[in-house]
């Protein structure tokens, strides 16, 4: 008979907490913990038994305080973006309404595939004290409740039950955080009783661990099929997507571009594979891309995609590419792979590319195709300087974007998310450093950009302590979530806040005005109900917050500002009022499709919908 392994007795909680903390990666020949803490607001729900156990593990696990659970997971999102999904933040809320405010930012990691761990709070167990404080009752079944609706938005759904599922729970909510493929966010529900309960745990369960990324070599026939296919194309391209970066293969990127002289263009999430100065750099593409980028995918016979979902912004709706182009889907996830009949290579681009470029055999594009892809991004670059420049019209985004561009250094991170800021980001910003682009358009989601960037200065004060936060956000954003401003004030993470207030929604006015409405509803100026028109002054209410801030009257004045932010020793907002008609940038778009009325009785409308429906021919069905 053999001895029985060593046990300790823990609660539930205890034993989560205890496993994380022992948790290491290897990152660039160091160790460091794969969770690099926690975002918490406490309630009845997870305040007696997890905040026991969070108590005793501050150092190992420094728990941030959060204002609002939703802006917590656009922390935890903003974190695992900076650090390339290879560490997470853990996010923990009460029952009922604190976990409820989980389902937007668990949405978010979802689309943008990020590793995010919640540790929720769920009712009892037993059901002995049932119905309890904030649980909902659903008749017909007793088992089902909030948590149950994040199903949906988790990669990993799990209910602890008893204790001892947490042996088996937890490494398997670590595996999908980690996998390049399934990487996502994690929901682990904690009944307030179960919490509490004991189990005698395998002490080597808890014993320190070091963890490595997988990174999945490709199937050498599909390999060999891709290779076929880019050395018959006459006009090759290549799109650059956000899992370069995540799988560390920027300069596997660059040197397969450069020894085959393939033109490069990049997606939204992509942005910062390249610096905006590489010769092979063409601009980003799609419906809020670059005309270079775009007139080039209309050409291209073989396009390479290289770790990006082919989203509809990243492919016009599908409008963006000739109808008889043949597509090449590189990615760790066969599903993305697979995309519109692509010819797929499922495998790490890291890996990937080298052995792709292997198998081309000294394969290069045609000179003449290249040298044109070069002159269309320089025209590109005269069209963003004329763009950006200030006093060319109204204040604009375009405007204070240019500025901040010019005088931030190049490490600086750059993060916005919801409104028109992701389009004047994406088309105008000039790469100044690889990796330093965060425009949040998986979800495309509002409130994201001061709490993602709390969350990304916290990620880069471990990694470039000296380096600055930089957010655009709009006043809709703004007005939405804006507390962890006192956050970022209270935990000594500095962000540098540009507030660009044109007056409500402007970009949705504009998509309103173009499909042949009236203005409604969008703009305060424009809202029926606002029977008092009255202006928010974000100067003084980011100060209520205990941040540094100040107004400025117009562009011209933003250079001071910035340097006046760069010099303050906390989170410094300016704000500053832009045209909500005027100063858009209005070139470098591809058609997306939007639903418009097949039948009104506006002139204006039904305009819009022929003109919209006129560019439908060129959208690919699928081939």
């Amino acid at each position: 008979m053999g001895q029985s392994p060593q046990t300790v007795t823990l609660t539930t909680a205890q034993a989560i907490i205890r496993y994380l903390a022992n948790q290491w990666i290897e990152i660039d020949g160091q160790d460091l913990r794969i969770c690099g803490g926690g975002f918490g607001i406490f309630g009845h729900g997870n305040v007696t038994c997890l905040g026991e156990a969070l108590f005793d593990h501050q150092d190992a696990l420094p728990l941030y305080r959060g204002q609002n659970e939703q802006g917590m997971g656009f922390a935890a999102a903003g974190y695992a973006k900076a650090w390339l999904r290879q560490r997470f933040m853990f996010c923990t809320a009460s029952a009922g309404p604190g976990t409820a405010n989980l389902l937007t930012a668990a949405a978010l990691a979802h689309a943008n595939r990020l590793p995010m761990l919640m540790l929720c709070g769920d009712a009892f167990l037993t059901r002995l004290p049932d119905p309890v404080l904030q649980q909902l009752e659903h008749f017909g079944n007793p088992t089902f409740g909030t948590n149950d609706a994040f199903k949906a938005v988790s990669r990993f759904w799990d209910r602890i039950t008893h204790p001892a599922q947490v042996l088996q729970s937890l490494p398997a909510a670590l595996a999908t955080m980690l996998d390049p493929a399934d990487c996502g966010p994690v929901f682990i529900g904690l009944p307030q009783d179960v919490q509490g309960w004991t189990y005698d745990y395998p002490v080597s369960f808890f014993d320190r661990r070091v963890h490595r990324i997988r990174r999945q070599s490709p199937d050498k026939l599909e390999v060999a099929e891709a290779a076929a296919l880019l050395k018959s194309a006459k006009r090759p391209m290549m799109i650059a997507g956000g899992g370069v970066q995540y799988s560390g293969a920027v300069a596997e990127l660059t040197t397969f571009a450069e020894d085959a002289g393939i033109p490069v263009v990049e997606t939204i999430a992509g942005r910062a594979n390249l610096v905006h100065d590489h010769g092979l750099n063409i601009g980003p593409i799609g419906v809020t891309g670059s005309d270079s980028a775009n007139t080039i995918a209309q050409e291209a016979d073989v396009i390479l995609a290289v770790g990006t979902r082919l989203q509809d912004f990243t492919t016009g709706s599908w409008t963006a590419f000739a109808h008889d182009a043949k597509i090449i889907g590189l990615n760790v996830g066969r599903h993305d792979a697979a995309k519109h009949m692509s010819t797929t290579v499922v495998g790490d681009a890291k890996m990937a590319l080298p052995a792709l470029a292997d198998a081309l055999g000294g394969y290069r594009a045609p000179t003449g195709w290249t040298e044109k892809a070069k002159a269309e991004r320089t025209k590109w670059d005269e069209y963003v300087a004329e763009n950006t420049r200030v006093g060319n019209g109204p204040a604009s985004y375009a405007q204070a974007i240019g500025e901040v561009n010019r005088l931030c250094d190049p490490r600086d991170r750059v993060v916005a998310a919801a409104g028109g800021l992701p389009a004047e980001v994406t088309a105008n910003w000039k790469t100044l450093d690889i990796g330093t682009v965060d425009v949040e358009f998986g979800f495309s989601c509002m409130g994201y950009e001061i709490a993602g960037g709390w969350g990304a200065r916290i990620a880069q004060a471990q990694r470039e302590p000296d380096q600055d936060t930089i957010v655009f956000t709009g006043d809709g954003s703004y007005l939405l979530m804006n507390s962890d401003i006192y956050s970022s004030v209270l935990t000594d993470k500095k962000m540098i806040i540009l507030v660009l207030d044109n007056g409500g929604f402007a970009v949705i006015n504009k998509l309103q005005n173009n499909t042949g409405n009236e203005s409604f509803n969008n703009l305060i100026a424009d809202t029926p109900t606002a029977t008092r028109q009255v202006g928010v002054d974000f100067e003084a209410h980011a100060r209520a917050m205990g941040a540094e801030a100040e107004t400025v009257a117009s562009p011209s004045e933003l250079e001071a500002a910035f340097k006046r932010a760069k010099a303050a020793d906390r989170t410094y907002v300016i704000s500053m009022k832009v045209d909500a008609y005027e100063g858009w940038t209005t070139e470098g778009h591809a058609w997306w499709e939007v639903g418009t009325p097949h039948v009104t009785t506006s002139d204006k409308v039904r305009a819009a919908h022929e003109d919209w429906e006129a560019a439908r021919p060129k959208q690919r069905k699928g081939v």
